[in-house]
């Protein structure tokens, strides 16, 4: 799995400060400032006031997950996705698997029948293409844990709530390392806006506290 940043809005701080003052100025937007303080764009997110991040956006690259975790990712929304197709690109007979840390090396038995699973699909994919069974047929016969490559953009408002949801302990693990990953990286670009990203535990509250009991 592979998280690289493909573009971002310049200043995502500064951009949001000048928005959140706008909304409280009798100036036009354009004439204002952003100050070092950033004293507006706080009050607006400690307040709930965050329809000022909307503004600021980020595009990752997301390489090498499995059709598992972009079946979760794409359940948020308020998003712009561009995936890799089944449909058009072809595999030869090779398919490229994300396989799960619980699963390697724990039984020499399991793992040779994992390698022989996966020699008897390559080799019908193999057999259907050599049959000119067209492309968008042979995707019917993919494993969920095939892996794929998808750009994402988000606005910085839906991070935080992409953020809330799939950090916690509780998220499937590929799709936390994923926004883990993209966590780090909006961190390291926009610290006011992010700084206190993540699940709700890292504030003081757990929303899944009866669940973590069971």
């Amino acid at each position: 799995m592979r998280v690289v940043l493909l573009a971002h809005t310049e200043n995502p701080d500064d951009l949001a400060e000048v928005a959140a003052r706008s909304c409280y100025s009798i100036n036009e937007p354009s004439s204002i400032k952003p100050t070092e303080e950033k004293k507006a764009l706080k009050r607006a997110i400690d307040s709930g006031h965050l329809s000022v991040l909307e503004h600021v956006s980020f595009t990752f690259s997301i390489e090498g997950v499995s059709r598992i975790c972009t079946h979760q990712l794409v359940r948020h929304r308020m998003a712009s996705y561009s995936q890799q197709s089944q449909r058009y690109v072809k595999t030869c007979g090779f398919v490229e698997m994300v396989i799960p840390d619980s699963v390697k090396g724990v039984d020499a038995q399991l793992d040779d029948m994992m390698r022989m699973w996966k020699g008897i699909t390559d080799e019908l994919l193999k057999k259907m293409d050599s049959k000119g069974i067209p492309q968008e047929d042979v995707r019917y016969f993919f494993p969920q844990g095939t892996a794929t490559n998808i750009v994402v953009t988000m606005n910085a408002r839906e991070l935080l709530h992409f953020f809330e949801l799939r950090c916690c302990n509780r998220a499937q693990w590929e799709i936390r390392n994923v926004a883990n990953s993209m966590l780090n990286i909006c961190k390291e670009i926009s610290p006011l806006i992010f700084e206190k990203a993540g699940p709700p535990c890292l504030r003081g509250e757990c929303k899944e506290v009866e669940k973590c009991k069971t």
